[in-house]
């Protein structure tokens, strides 16, 4: 796997860089967590992760206990919020120090009877109010009982508060995230009256950071963001992309006109042209959507366009014109603007096409 030709960089100056960007626009009390979930974006949570510890960020998020626990097995000693845990993994969130974030009256009065049972003493947990992604949480009407459970709890300590903005990124919905942002601050007064202490709160993720500085409370989660992307087309530029896909040349052939090219003979040449075939294909996270001329790569700073079916581990491109030879570099992106090129022509967004890139896909820290 180390003289794999297909690579997926990770640019360590890109993510100081991004760092540095959004710690600029959180208050300088507001506490800092990274969302590495889904292997980083599609990047390298373990590579990731260190790189975070060594910039100093509060927090690290996953989505599942088993992404937390490849984090502590690799020596990550930063707190860990597992974003979906789930009631059957609870014993390993304990035996790796995670913090669970709790949803509903059955995975907080669970998880409290494990914690209980192992004689463990404020284990930290999150409790999720759902103020309209409607996805998990607690919602308004589950506040009573909840203030009355959080009574109840004697070895777990509540480390914060959290919700999810549904359309932050859409100023056609600032008032309903105004909505959302309101709930937030009232729900979470409600429930401060059943502790003696005080909880975080966080509810903006990278587009809430930029739209609603008034919401950063005492933490914010960045996400896309980290890796280079915003839904805004200008204060993307302000940001530097962090993963770069790349590959080679495997082999170069002639075609004469009536050839045809890969699965089902989608691409019949024309005239004598040469075609590249590269050592990646849908398997390695290139969307087959892409093929017979949909999407394309570069090659010395040329688009090569992608004919035929793109095979599970090899794809042909149109050479005709470039100026190249097998083992040549090709560039699938290196820029926001080819990530942004591939989600418009597959109707997909920047988030899928990173996270599909496979885990055979060798990668390496630049």
């Amino acid at each position: 796997m180390s003289n794999s030709p297909t690579v997926l960089q990770i640019d360590s100056s890109a993510i100081n860089h991004n760092l540095r960007y959004f710690k600029s626009k959180i208050q300088e009390s507001t506490k800092l967590l990274v969302v590495i979930k889904a292997f980083a974006y599609g990047s390298d949570a373990i590579a990731i992760a260190k790189l975070l510890e060594q910039q100093n960020v509060d927090y690290l998020a996953v989505a599942y206990t088993k992404e937390g626990v490849s984090l502590r097995k690799a020596n990550i000693k930063l707190p860990i919020l597992v974003l979906h845990p789930q009631a059957e993994n609870f014993e390993s969130i304990i035996k790796f120090n995670l913090e669970p974030n709790l949803y509903n009256f059955r995975t907080l009065n669970y998880f409290n009877e494990l914690v209980s049972a192992n004689n463990l003493k404020e284990y930290p947990v999150h409790i999720k109010i759902n103020t309209g992604m409607n996805r998990l949480g607690f919602k308004e009407k589950d506040i009573v009982e909840l203030q009355s459970e959080i009574k109840k709890l004697k070895n777990v300590k509540i480390v914060s508060y959290c919700s999810h903005l549904a359309a932050s990124e859409d100023v056609s919905e600032k008032n309903f995230t105004k909505h959302q942002i309101d709930s937030f601050i009232r729900i979470t007064n409600l429930l401060n009256e059943s502790l003696s202490y005080t909880p975080l709160k966080h509810i903006s993720n990278t587009s809430g950071i930029l739209n609603y500085p008034e919401a950063q409370f005492d933490m914010v989660r960045l996400g896309i963001g980290f890796y280079g992307f915003w839904n805004d087309n200008l204060e993307t530029t302000q940001l530097k992309n962090v993963c770069n896909l790349k590959t080679k040349i495997s082999q170069i052939q002639f075609l004469e006109e009536g050839d045809t090219v890969s699965y089902n003979r989608k691409f019949t040449s024309t005239k004598n042209t040469k075609i590249g075939v590269l050592p990646l294909g849908y398997a390695d996270g290139l969307n087959r959507n892409l093929g017979n001329k949909f999407g394309s790569v570069y090659i010395k700073n040329q688009k090569a366009p992608i004919i035929g079916t793109i095979c599970m581990d090899m794809t042909m491109i149109d050479l005709n014109g470039i100026d190249c030879k097998e083992g040549d570099e090709v560039i699938v992106f290196n820029h926001q603007d080819h990530v942004l090129e591939l989600a418009k022509t597959t109707t997909t967004i920047p988030y899928e096409i990173l996270t599909s890139i496979s885990q055979r896909v060798r990668r390496e820290i630049i």
